[in-house]
């Protein structure tokens, strides 16, 4: 799944992936640090999205470079420097509109499926080939 997305004037032009969709989700409800963002993905997508270190920091220095997620601190524990990541209004409103496309998409498509499936059924209790 990708979709042109627009972030702020000056931003770089940002093309959507469902990674970068929901590492956007994942950070609506605050900011977080990478391993708890790699959680909250697995967590919105029911563990089918499963994120590497490598992925997700290339997604957040594409979204950032796009002005749709910015830093917002770093903190040392266990001796380890976890930076946090926040969405940015921008980002919010980008997400928002992904949402409404994807609603949208998925309506058309059960509508789709809906007359396709009607015209699809045998009209007799066969099935295709004269099979019963």
């Amino acid at each position: 799944m990708t979709s042109a997305a627009s972030g702020p004037p000056g931003a770089k032009p940002f093309r959507m992936t469902e990674q970068a969709y929901l590492i956007l989700l994942s950070l609506t409800p605050e900011p977080l640090h990478g391993y708890a963002v790699i959680q909250a993905v697995a967590e919105l997508s029911d563990g089918a999205t499963a994120l590497g270190a490598g992925t997700l920091y290339g997604n957040l220095d594409r979204l950032s470079g796009a002005g749709l997620v910015e830093p917002s601190g770093e903190e040392v524990v266990d001796g380890r420097l976890r930076r946090y990541y926040r969405i940015t209004d921008d980002g919010r409103r980008v997400a928002e509109q992904e949402t409404a496309r994807l609603r949208e998409l998925a309506t058309r498509a059960q509508k789709a499926l809906d007359r396709r499936g009607t015209a699809a059924r045998p009209t007799s209790g066969r099935l295709a080939g004269g099979l019963a």
